[in-house]
């Protein structure tokens, strides 16, 4: 699988689960998450990908240039909305074109200062999906703290590498 095929996968999953969860779960602040709610890390993967498409057309990131958007976070159905309308852009990237992606080190409280960093869009696309994975595995841990008898997938949020090794040093009578 190359990183548009990934990227694809992992909006629909997260399309998939964003049909599956209700409004009132969503949006609940949840003490496991310190009052964050499972609506925010959909949003905040959400914004990842956004950057990217946004800087698609110039072939320059800004990760910290995100947009935000409550909708997002407080309605599931508005956010299977946002992820379906990237779909088109993922599946025709060409994944070795260079980019250009800001980063910001600097934590003082003035303006950010920024570096510019040389990658591709092969990378970037492997960043975005890495970071959904991340995000997936606590919207997992929430979803379960919210809906205890939730039928989730037990690989939701485990990257591929992970389940990879798992199936290759399982032991014969391993079911995990």
């Amino acid at each position: 699988m190359n990183g548009k095929t990934a990227a694809v996968s992992m909006a629909e999953q997260i399309i998939g689960l964003l049909d599956q969860i209700d409004r009132v779960h969503y949006s609940q602040p949840l003490s496991i998450f310190n009052g964050a709610t499972l609506g925010q890390h959909f949003r905040h993967i959400f914004d990842f990908y956004d950057c990217f498409v946004k800087g698609l057309p110039e072939m320059k990131l800004d990760y910290a240039a995100r947009e935000r958007n409550p909708m997002i976070e407080k309605d599931p159905a508005y956010a299977n909305e946002a992820f379906s309308r990237l779909l088109p852009y993922l599946s025709e990237l060409e994944e070795e074109r260079d980019m250009s992606v800001r980063a910001h080190f600097d934590q003082d409280k003035g303006p950010l200062e920024h570096t510019m960093l040389k990658s591709s869009v092969g990378r970037e696309l492997m960043f975005i999906c890495d970071h959904a994975i991340h995000h997936l595995a606590l919207i997992k841990v929430g979803w379960k703290w919210v809906a205890p008898g939730a039928d989730l997938d037990e690989n939701l949020g485990v990257a591929p590498s992970t389940l990879a090794y798992r199936k290759g040093h399982q032991a014969p009578n391993d079911q995990a």
